[in-house]
């Protein structure tokens, strides 16, 4: 296998925010043209990040939780346990992979997770994400470094969806958010997070799909 088809997995439990993302700077900044890709499959500690256009105003409490301002694309989330993340240290270049390409792979790959448990799930115009009867499913924020993606995307599970109640959401007021176990899945992380890697390593192989 070539250096451009290799990808590497990692499954890293729960992991402290600031650490996973000092990890994955140094991860981009230290990678050259034989670095492999990898994904990390991880879980986060409750905490809110803006993104680097993230304003303020759409986070109208804290409610004691940490608050971070990250270098991912967006504005503002919640990360917390029972919500997967997928972050991509993806060579974008290497993979012919545009921004714009990447997002709706990492859509593609919740929307055909959804219908392999006969949920019809969508993407919405100017609103990067997954959503479900006009709720949010799954959020994305990226960065592109020296041609090399990092950051990724969210998926709720089965997690206490309250902190979202405090933000406006991706940055759009009264918007509703939903999980998983909502939407009548009650598979375990471990499960869906099989399944989400499935897809991705599936469409990553081939994009057109």
């Amino acid at each position: 296998m070539s250096v451009a088809d290799a990808l590497v997995i990692r499954h890293l439990g729960q992991v402290d925010y600031e650490t996973a993302w000092h990890d994955m700077q140094v991860f981009t900044q230290d990678r050259d043209s034989n670095t492999p890709d990898e994904l990390w499959f991880l879980e986060h500690p409750p905490v809110f990040t803006l993104g680097r256009n993230g304003k303020l105003e759409h986070l109208h409490s804290s409610g004691g939780i940490p608050v971070l301002n990250v270098d991912r694309g967006g504005q503002v989330t919640y990360h917390g346990p029972g919500q997967l993340l997928v972050y991509t240290l993806l060579n974008i270049n290497r993979r012919q992979l545009g921004v714009q390409s990447l997002v709706r792979l990492l859509e593609q790959a919740v929307i055909d997770l959804c219908a392999d448990h006969g949920i019809d799930a969508r993407r919405r115009e100017k609103a990067p994400g997954i959503y479900v009867d006009d709720r949010k499913l799954a959020a994305l924020g990226l960065r592109i470094r020296k041609g090399c993606s990092f950051h990724g995307l969210s998926l709720n599970i089965d997690m206490d969806l309250t902190p979202f109640s405090m933000i406006d959401p991706c940055g759009y007021r009264d918007m509703e958010v939903t999980q998983l176990r909502n939407l009548g899945i009650d598979a375990s992380t471990e499960a869906i997070t099989g399944q989400l890697q499935n897809h991705l390593e599936r469409l990553l192989k081939n994009p057109a799909t």
